[in-house]
């Protein structure tokens, strides 16, 4: 049982929110470490806005890198969320290596380091407990957790935290190879960088905003793409895409090149969510009124949210409201709207390679080889 949890780099969004997961349904004692103790604090108060339950204030407790010794030593569980950054995590895991003193579980949040480089930084009885434990944004929402062992795991460990995970605090656990970026963002990020490329294509039909109302939530998505790596950070965002395109080599390998316009807003420092608007962002105009504004690719600045009416999209709602979900996507492929192709295109691209991702990394029946997607979806899409 797990009675009490270190959170390292609790100050970030992943990491306050994972220990609210701890603290609320785990019922653990949590500290909270960062930098200092006041991001600590302000961590513990955020966290506690994202689940609501004042309950889970007793369980948390702000700490800083001074008192992490004391803390490693009375936990169970030692879970880092730093920066998605191979330095930053190689320092921190070098200090929690230094004060483990019995048998821990020592778990990484990372979205697609490898798991097996970051456990060979401890000894040999360490790596027993060293897991991959990759939550999704926003953790209290999305249940998905992807455990991920290393050959260094002792599997009794593993199957436990799989165990704790699932009727503990609530995940939908898959274990995942040690793969880059793992199942999920390995997908995800394919499908949303390659949405932000053909943006960069479709600049001068609108771009950002125009793709992102191609993709509407008619397709199965909560969030559009672009609003999705806005939420996760642009920086983030490229650290995942340039280590899938650095540690890949599949038949999708170019869909993991950041754009130059992302690039551009990164350097500028517009984040996302997080900083002063990315791709979108929130504006208050001279009279006081406050307006939602989208990146605009061609133009190199900001402007008003564009509404579109595409006829496709009108007719998959209305069946989909209808419960004839077949008919909804029976009518995106046979338009012949310059919208629908696109949609259809991304959609069936982002299916086959999820299959393809699964076949690699947990070991399918379907194989794709180093097939192209062209002549995969011609037999379905003949306009191709």
């Amino acid at each position: 049982m797990i009675h009490t949890v270190t959170i390292i780099g609790a100050n970030g969004t992943m990491g306050r929110n994972v220990a609210a997961i701890f603290a609320s349904f785990g019922n653990a004692k949590v500290y909270l470490v960062s930098r200092t103790l006041q991001k600590s604090i302000e961590a513990k108060e955020k966290a506690f806005l994202s689940v609501r339950a004042e309950s889970i204030k007793e369980k948390m407790f702000p700490r800083d890198y001074s008192q992490l010794a004391e803390c490693i030593g009375e936990s169970e569980l030692i879970f880092e969320a730093c920066a998605e950054d191979w330095k930053v995590k190689e320092n921190i895991h070098k200090q929690i290596s230094g004060y483990l003193s019995r048998n821990q579980i020592v778990c990484s949040g990372t979205s697609g380091l490898s798991i097996t480089a970051l456990s060979e930084i401890y000894n040999e009885d360490q790596r027993l407990g060293f897991v991959g434990m990759h939550f999704f944004n926003p953790p209290y929402h999305m249940t998905l957790c992807e455990l991920i062992p290393t050959p260094h795991t002792d599997m009794e460990i593993f199957k436990s935290l799989c165990t704790y995970a699932k009727n503990v605090l609530h995940r939908t656990v898959v274990e995942v190879k040690d793969t880059p970026a793992f199942l999920g963002n390995r997908i995800g990020f394919h499908f949303i960088n390659e949405a932000m490329q053909t943006a960069e294509t479709h600049r001068c039909d609108g771009g950002i905003d125009y793709i992102d109302e191609i993709l509407g939530p008619f397709t199965g998505r909560e969030m559009p793409p672009m609003i999705t790596a806005d939420f996760v950070g642009l920086d983030v965002h490229k650290a995942i895409v340039e280590h899938l395109y650095g540690n890949t080599c599949d038949y999708a390998h170019d869909t993991f090149l950041l754009p130059q316009f992302v690039n551009a807003l990164i350097e500028e420092g517009h984040l996302g969510r997080k900083s002063d608007g990315g791709l979108y962002r929130n504006h208050t105009r001279g009279d006081g009124e406050k307006t939602r504004q989208v990146y605009d690719i061609e133009k190199g600045n900001y402007r008003e949210i564009r509404r579109y009416a595409f006829p496709f999209a009108k007719e998959m709602v209305g069946a989909i409201r209808a419960g004839d979900y077949g008919y909804a996507f029976t009518s995106m492929i046979s338009h012949r709207s310059k919208e629908a192709r696109i949609c259809c295109e991304l959609l069936l691209k982002y299916i086959l390679y999820g299959m393809k991702v699964v076949e690699i990394i947990r070991g399918g029946v379907f194989a794709m080889g180093t097939m192209s997607w062209q002549p995969a979806l011609t037999g379905v899409l003949p306009w191709l």
